[in-house]
């Protein structure tokens, strides 16, 4: 089968979608199927490259930067001072590509690819091109949805009055994409109830909750290598509270942050490790400072490959305190870790965290139950070892095998719909 996979965002960007992308492209093509991917250029030129490892074909389509957003590739410079006074990151210097008009750029690469079907994944300006060319040479599409409205308007600070109509209203846009294709999958269960319509039965078009999956051969339960303790400065023989993702301001570490303060009243000991980058990372930075916890939180930055696996070994308890995940892969990947861990009662986070069985769900700004979740967990190794049993039991089913053989049925159903309806 000729599969393209649509995405505004793809590695080396990471983030749910990106990696998620990488991960669909992988599987299929060690499948057997042609594969290519569609992505705005990093470099802001077309180019055609071949992924180095699994070998499909991966098109940077012409692209422009927007400086109003990172590229969530090249680290985050620190708030410049004028004149002794610090400037705000308004604009940045490694802003995100977009492809704004990639239209001529598509047709001429699916035109020689012929694809049997088109999977995007985004809704930005590519889906826009994407489904144009898909109506014009009546190729069919499968969409994904990963994004809660939220993921965007909390990156700027909008009076409360306008956020819940804007959000409506990017969440019409969205869900617009999913009416227009012929198969749609959210990650979860949660995720389809939160951002369908009530009324989402009478869609036309079948939607249904698909695990991203991950793959389980990649992230295993064990003890890190020394090399990763000295490497990351992370300590050893304390409990280390982990969390993994991007530091942006829709993923509010701050509760985090308050919640890690409040635990070292008990575990004076615990230090926090944050892996990752983002907008609110400064901010955060300067909020540990003002609270004096400086020496026992670490910053490490982005990291990708088998370090990130070791990471997650370092870690007793992994915290997560977003309010507005679909899923969360990174939750995926501490729990294929054999990770405890806390979540908020927000998003889809609790089709993966069961409370007392594999961690414990808290409301979203209770700092002191989530301190005290924490506590629990990291001071009792017979309730840890059981938690950690559990995540191990649970996450076997969103294996990524299982998802790429979905996903492998949904076009192949999709391509027999369309071959009855031209018979």
């Amino acid at each position: 089968m000729k599969i393209v996979i649509s995405t505004d965002v793809y590695y080396p960007m990471i983030n749910g979608v990106a990696v998620f992308s990488k991960n669909l492209a992988t599987g299929l093509k060690k499948r057997g199927h042609q594969v290519m991917v569609l992505a705005p250029s990093i470099s802001g030129k077309f180019s055609v490259e071949k992924d180095p490892n699994c070998n499909f074909t991966i098109v940077r389509l012409k692209s422009t930067r927007m400086y109003l957003y990172p590229d969530q590739i090249e680290k985050i410079p620190n708030d410049k001072k004028i004149l002794g006074i610090k400037i705000p990151q308004f604009l940045y210097k490694n802003g995100l590509h977009v492809s704004y008009n990639p239209y001529s750029d598509i047709k001429r690469v699916l035109e020689d690819f012929k694809p049997d079907i088109i999977h995007n994944q985004t809704s930005g300006p590519l889906a826009l091109a994407i489904f144009r060319y898909a109506k014009k040479r009546n190729v069919p599409i499968v969409m994904t949805d990963h994004t809660y409205p939220d993921n965007l308007t909390q990156q700027v600070k909008l009076p409360k009055f306008a956020k819940k109509p804007i959000n409506a209203a990017m969440n019409a846009y969205f869900m617009s994409f999913l009416r227009r294709s012929e198969y749609a999958t959210l990650p979860t269960k949660q995720a389809i109830t939160d951002l369908l319509p009530k009324n989402h039965h009478s869609f036309k078009v079948p939607v249904e909750a698909l695990s991203n999956g991950i793959d389980l051969s990649h992230f295993t339960k064990g003890p890190a290598s020394e090399e990763i303790y000295k490497k990351y400065a992370i300590p050893k023989n304390v409990p280390i509270i982990l969390y993994v993702g991007r530091i942006d301001p829709e993923k509010s570490l701050d509760i985090l942050v308050n919640s890690f303060k409040k635990l070292l009243k008990e575990a004076p000991k615990a230090h926090l490790v944050m892996v990752g980058d983002g907008t609110a990372r400064e901010k955060l930075e300067k909020m540990i400072k003002r609270k004096k916890l400086g020496s026992q939180t670490h910053f490490i930055g982005r990291v990708v490959g088998e370090d990130l696996s070791q990471i997650y070994r370092t870690g007793t308890v992994f915290v997560i305190t977003s309010k507005t995940e679909t899923q969360s892969i990174v939750l995926m990947e501490a729990m294929a870790s054999g990770l405890p861990a806390i979540a908020v009662n927000a998003g889809a986070v609790t089709e993966l965290v069961k409370d007392g069985e594999n961690g414990f769900i808290f409301e979203p700004n209770d700092t002191a139950g989530i301190a005290s979740g924490i506590n629990t967990i990291i001071s009792n190794k017979e309730l840890r070892e059981k938690m950690s049993k559990n995540a191990l039991k649970m996450i076997a089913k969103h294996d990524i095998n299982y998802t790429l053989s979905r996903f492998e049925k949904i076009y192949n159903n999709v391509l027999r719909g369309r071959s009855k309806q031209l018979g």
